[in-house]
């Protein structure tokens, strides 16, 4: 059995991000816009003819059974057994797949939970599953909170740990996103005594009007190198913290200031790492998918 699938994996923006409260699990109740960006990582699934399962380039510090890659395989494998729909995950052909790493970990651009997305969708549409998108957002969500969103496939406004989404009507700008080099670790982050976890919660509308990331103030503490950045991008625009970071990002009107903006960055900051692009709201999955 022959079959190959390549798709994208693309990056989010938290466009902004309150935090209105904090669950007896431990987990944050947040209200975030999150949009899509045309950049991210790529995924070729070949279908084998056995039942094996295989992830190339390894990625360093992750073992293959802990990458949230493997974890989506393998939780849609049993979902199809739990479903009735084949009688054990070796009547599903396994599958080869070459991941071409391009979001930073720890960046907050949803790298991870964008590749575990196109995953499920991907192998949903190669075993011929036909699973409908609250079934497979509900299999996401066991993987992480963010991975809903990637699966629906909209700009969403986000409620709860992010997983209660409602299509949201941003604008599209072009994006500069740098990432000084560093990983943010999240759970310090969440964890900090002096993050802000009463922000009076608002509507979607007035969130679409603009709003902060209550997390820059822990990152700026703990992270010199992403306030650098930050006080750095802030002279073209309103610079702001995607997730818990490390990325930082600014919206243009087109494509010509991000460029300029860009090519500023490399003669200024040449170690950082920096990227251009346009924000959408249909996530380019969902727009390969469409024509696969």
């Amino acid at each position: 059995m022959t079959a190959t699938l390549s798709l994208p994996a693309p990056a989010k923006l938290n466009r902004m991000l309150h935090i209105t409260g904090q669950r007896a699990d431990g987990y944050h109740e947040l209200q975030t816009l999150f949009q899509f960006l045309d950049h991210g990582d790529r995924l070729d699934f070949t279908l084998r003819d056995d039942a094996a399962i295989h992830l190339a380039p390894a990625i360093e510090g992750v073992p293959a059974e802990s990458n949230l890659i493997m974890r989506a395989a393998r939780l849609l494998s049993e979902a199809a057994v739990a479903r009735g729909q084949v009688a054990s995950s070796n009547d599903l052909p396994g599958v080869d797949i070459r991941l071409k790493k391009v979001l930073p970990m720890g960046g907050g651009l949803g790298g991870g939970s964008s590749d575990a997305a196109t995953t499920l969708l991907a192998l949903d549409h190669l075993w011929k599953l036909e699973l409908d998108l609250d079934t497979l957002a509900e299999l996401g969500l066991a993987l992480g909170a963010d991975v809903p969103v990637f699966v629906r496939g909209f700009s969403a406004w986000a409620e709860g740990i992010g997983e209660r989404l409602e299509p949201a009507p941003l604008d599209t700008p072009w994006f500069v996103v740098i990432h000084p080099g560093i990983e943010v670790a999240t759970p310090a982050v969440f964890g900090h005594p002096q993050l802000t976890r009463s922000s009076p919660a608002i509507s979607m509308a007035r969130a679409l009007q603009g709003g902060r990331n209550d997390c820059e103030v822990v990152v700026r503490t703990l992270y010199p190198a992403v306030a650098d950045a930050l006080d750095w991008l802030d002279q073209f625009g309103t610079a702001r913290l995607t997730g818990t970071g490390a990325c930082v990002f600014c919206a243009f009107d087109d494509a010509r200031q991000a460029s300029k903006v860009l090519g500023r960055l490399d003669s200024e900051r040449p170690t950082w790492h920096a990227f251009m692009a346009r924000g959408c709201n249909l996530s380019p999955l969902h727009a390969a998918l469409a024509s696969a």
